[in-house]
């Protein structure tokens, strides 16, 4: 497919054709969810953690004896029946929440979401994002430009997908309320279902295609 692409003062320089594979895929609601919650499930890391009997201290001694003093039997005050005992069945940071997700799945579910927002409108290659400085205030105009923003609105809400190591763009979104670059041989789920609007790079859509291998 053929879009059209546009330098950073959003005027239309030229166009560019799509490989389908990746564009024009179909949209499959079930696998995204599936991997999308696979890669939260991958980066979450465990940090609840609650001790158990064995873990708490003290409880060395048998509270009464077994018999003869019309008590329960206890044979430990870190039972988790005592104030202070152990807890049982509560959160451990030893559990794993990885989930496992094929290549393929990741690949289709990946092809989907792109295919999706550029059936909605919201993909947008630009020729380029070579901005003069690393700084905010050279990137905000622009992006305020393109969205067609109030100067007032400081969420811009996009994904800007560079061909290579932008030093001056990654340093200039930084502090952009909702925005976020990356390169485009790190393209995740997440990242573009997070931002509503996706900006790549010319020469980043043959790096998409090749990394991603259609």
């Amino acid at each position: 497919m053929e879009t059209a692409v546009y330098n950073l003062k959003n005027e239309k320089v030229g166009t560019v054709n799509l490989p389908d594979g990746v564009f024009g895929a179909r949209w499959n609601a079930a696998l995204v969810k599936q991997v999308f919650d696979a890669q939260r499930a991958n980066a979450r890391s465990p940090w609840a953690h609650t001790k158990n009997r064995s873990e708490v201290r003290g409880g060395g001694r048998k509270p009464w004896r077994q018999k003869g003093t019309g008590r329960a039997r206890h044979g430990s005050t870190r039972s988790p029946i005592w104030v202070g005992g152990g807890k049982s069945h509560g959160p451990r940071n030893d559990r794993d929440y990885s989930e496992k997700v094929n290549k393929k799945m990741r690949r289709l579910a990946f092809f989907a979401v792109l295919s999706k927002k550029m059936k909605d409108g919201e993909i947008k290659v630009f020729e380029d994002f070579a901005i003069a400085e690393p700084k905010t205030k050279a990137l905000a105009p622009v992006l305020r430009n393109i969205l067609g923003m109030g100067k007032d609105i400081k969420r811009f809400d996009v994904l800007l997908v560079a061909n290579n190591a932008n030093e001056n763009l990654f340093r200039a979104s930084a502090n952009l309320t909702k925005t976020k670059a990356i390169n485009a041989d790190s393209l995740n789920i997440y990242d573009i279902m997070n931002h509503k609007n996706f900006f790549v790079e010319k020469g980043a859509v043959e790096t998409i295609e090749k990394h991603y291998k259609i």
